[in-house]
Parts: structure tokens; C-alpha cells; sequence
């Protein structure tokens, strides 16, 4: 919400336990105390005056209570911006027993998913006036993600969350407690009351299901790397796909997410299977795939049709422009704020479902025209 937490952070690294364990810890904070002789700050009585409203409303509002009406909620947030209010965090801690203060664990956030619901969490959380310390895993095993649980929990933090895109990380967090709520992004798994997930399987079936409807005889999968969730939620959906519809499934060659291996085993697929439709589990290993073709004397889409996954800002910009599926990961980062925050209050309703993945169709896909002597 506009208008609420501090601008003013800060930054330290320091290593923890092993070298394996990093953090670095982004803290947020109120605006600096008050200058002498400045205008009176504006209260919460102030704002629900202005909005109709009782002070009760107002800080459920705040609190993001989902038992208000987005008319209400519309209104109070108006006020807020109109007057420029912010929560004294301090004052609120002292009454709530609470830190105002989260933790999250991440796992591979230089992969454009987590990078963007790592920013999405940090978003959300500096709105609502929180503080953010991260812990980032290189090694991911059991006691390494235990340590990190316990690093946070020593710095008292309300709730933590972790993103883990991986099965090992998945598999780290696996039945290990904390004392304060906790939440995963976890991909490829259902939205439930402590994980927070994409339908990545449904987003590769729609995706496949596209290319198919176009009249390719099957589609190809260019997969990610082995041990990632989002990995395997994509080859399930795309297998899914082909066989509802009753088409082969071609053998899986699998990149590493980036568009070097897209065109290193985008050659291969190309020159090996000759397919005309490729599903690719991400956008950069689409656009090396886009180069393989091109260098190999393809044209897209007249001889290949190419659909990605993740939709990046560059995916437009490509050429030709490609085809994918769009998931916002920003949304799954602050839903994770939201959930977390729901249960350090003990609220026991659900968010809102996350925005199922949908397709952009653009330049790379054509419908299939059969050519002599081609295979499929």
C-alpha cells in the first residue's frame, strides 16, 4: 500500500556457520523521528476520518485482514495516500510483541522465477512495513538449511519464508520445524496453506496443448536442468498433453536454463529429431534455440514453431518474437508476505487463488503445413 513503511535500508554480509550459508540482510525502517517544528505526522484517526471509516477498519486494512470489502479496502487506501500516513512501526511492535521484521531462505534466485519472487517478497514486505534479512544456500542439505532456520529464528524474526525451486531444497525443508511461521514457494506443487505455487504442470500442457492445436503431429520438449521442481512440473504437463491427445512423446534433451544450452542442445534436437514444434521450459534456452535454427537454415516458424516458458521482459524483443507462457512471479513473492503474515496473526482464510499461467501467443508459432520428405 502506498504510503506505508520506511524508505531508509541498509545492507551487511556476513558469513555464517560455513561458507556454504551467506546472508545478507536488507532491513527496512520507519522514516527518521520527527524534526522539531515539522507538521504533525498524520494519525489513524486522521485516516479514518478522511475514509468514512472507524479506526478498527482502517488497521484491518493495514493488516490486510481478509475479512474487509475491497469498496472498504479502496477507500482507506485512498486516504492513506492522500495523507501521506505511516504506521509507527515501533510503537506497533511494542503493542503486538512482534518485530516487524521476516526472514526468507533462497535457493537459485539467479534463475528469473525466484529472482522475480524474491523481489516480489521484498516489494510486499517493505510496503506493510516490515523488515527483510536473507539467507542465501549454495550447498543444500539437511543441516545447512536447519542452520539457516535457526540464524533467522535467533534474529527474531516474525515468520520466515523459503523459496525452494529445488527437490533438495524441498527435500531439506521436509518435516524440519521453526518456532515462527513458515512458508514456501515451492513450484509445481498445489497451492496449500504453507506452500505457495504456480500450476507449472497446467502452464506446460497449455503450452504443448497450443502447439498441437496448430496441427503438429507432436511436440519436443527442451527441458531444464535435472533436480529442479519446475523441471519436472513442466515435463508432466507436457507429457500430459501428448498423451490426451494421443501423440508420441520424443525423448527429453534437458539444458541447464541458460541460452547457451538452449543453442548447444538446440542443435542437437534440431539436427537429430527435426521437429516442427518445440515446447522449451524456459525463455533463454528458447532464444539459443532460436539461434540453432537459424544457424542451421530454419526459419521460425515456418519449418519450427517455438514456445517458451516464463514470458521475461526480453521475450517480445526476440526474433522473431516469442511465443510463451506468463507467470508472475512477483505476485507468487507477495502472496508468500501475505500468507506468512496471515499466519503470525493465527487467520485461518485463504488468500485468493494465484493467476493460473496463460499464453502470448506471438511470432515464433505458425500452424503445421506438412512438407515433403520432413519428419516430425
Amino acid at each position: 500500500m502506498a504510503g506505508e513503511g520506511g524508505a531508509a535500508s541498509s545492507a551487511h554480509h556476513t558469513d555464517v556457520m560455513q561458507p556454504s550459508l551467506r546472508e545478507v540482510a536488507v532491513r527496512t525502517s520507519p522514516e527518521s523521528p520527527d524534526v522539531v517544528g515539522a507538521p504533525q505526522a498524520p494519525r489513524m484517526i486522521d485516516v479514518a476520518r478522511l475514509a468514512g471509516v472507524s479506526q478498527q477498519t482502517v488497521s484491518r486494512v493495514l493488516n490486510r485482514n481478509a475479512y474487509v470489502s475491497r469498496e472498504l479496502q479502496e477507500r482507506v487506501e485512498r486516504a492513506v495516500r492522500q495523507l501521506g500516513y505511516r504506521r509507527n512501526n515501533a510503537a506497533r511492535a511494542l503493542v503486538t510483541r512482534q518485530t516487524m521484521h521476516l526472514g526468507v531462505v533462497t535457493v537459485g534466485a539467479m534463475q528469473y522465477g525466484p529472482a522475480q519472487a524474491l523481489f516480489g517478497i521484498a516489494e510486499q514486505a517493505r510496503e506493510l512495513g516490515y523488515a527483510t534479512s536473507l539467507v542465501s544456500l549454495n550447498d543444500i542439505d539437511r543441516p545447512t538449511m536447519r542452520r539457516a532456520l535457526d540464524h533467522l529464528v535467533a534474529d527474531a524474526v516474525d515468520g520466515i519464508v523459503v523459496l525452494a525451486p529445488t527437490i533438495a531444497a524441498a527435500d531439506a525443508v521436509e518435516g524440519l520445524s521453526a518456532s515462527v511461521p513458515l512458508v514456501m514457494f515451492e513450484p509445481g506443487v498445489s497451492d496449500r496453506e504453507r506452500t505457495i505455487a504456480h500450476d507449472e504442470v497446467l502452464g506446460a500442457q497449455i503450452a504443448t496443448r497450443y502447439l498441437l492445436d496448430l496441427g503438429h503431429p507432436t511436440v519436443h520438449h527442451l527441458a531444464g536442468p535435472p533436480g529442479w521442481l519446475g523441471t519436472d512440473a513442466r515435463i508432466e504437463g507436457w507429457r500430459r498433453a501428448l498423451m490426451a491427445a494421443g501423440s508420441a512423446a520424443g525423448p527429453v534433451l534437458a539444458g541447464d536454463w541458460s541460452a547457451e544450452s538452449g543453442h548447444e542442445v538446440g542443435l542437437r534436437m534440431l539436427q537429430r529429431q527435426r521437429p516442427t514444434a518445440v515446447f522449451a521450459a524456459n525463455d533463454q534456452m528458447a532464444l539459443g534455440l532460436l539461434k540453432a535454427a537459424s544457424e542451421l537454415g530454419m526459419h521460425v516458424p515456418e519449418d519450427v514453431s517455438v514456445v517458451g516458458f516464463d514470458n521475461v521482459p526480453e521475450a517480445r524483443y526476440y526474433q522473431p518474437a516469442l511465443t510463451t507462457m506468463h507467470l508472475d512471479f512477483m505476485e507468487v513473492g507477495r502472496r508468500c508476505v501475505d500468507r506468512v503474515l496471515q499466519l503470525i496473526r493465527g487467520s485461518g482464510s485463504m488468500p485468493e487463488p494465484i493467476e493460473v499461467p496463460y499464453l502470448i501467443p506471438r511470432d515464433s508459432t505458425a500452424r503445421y503445413r506438412p512438407k515433403p520428405g520432413a519428419g516430425a
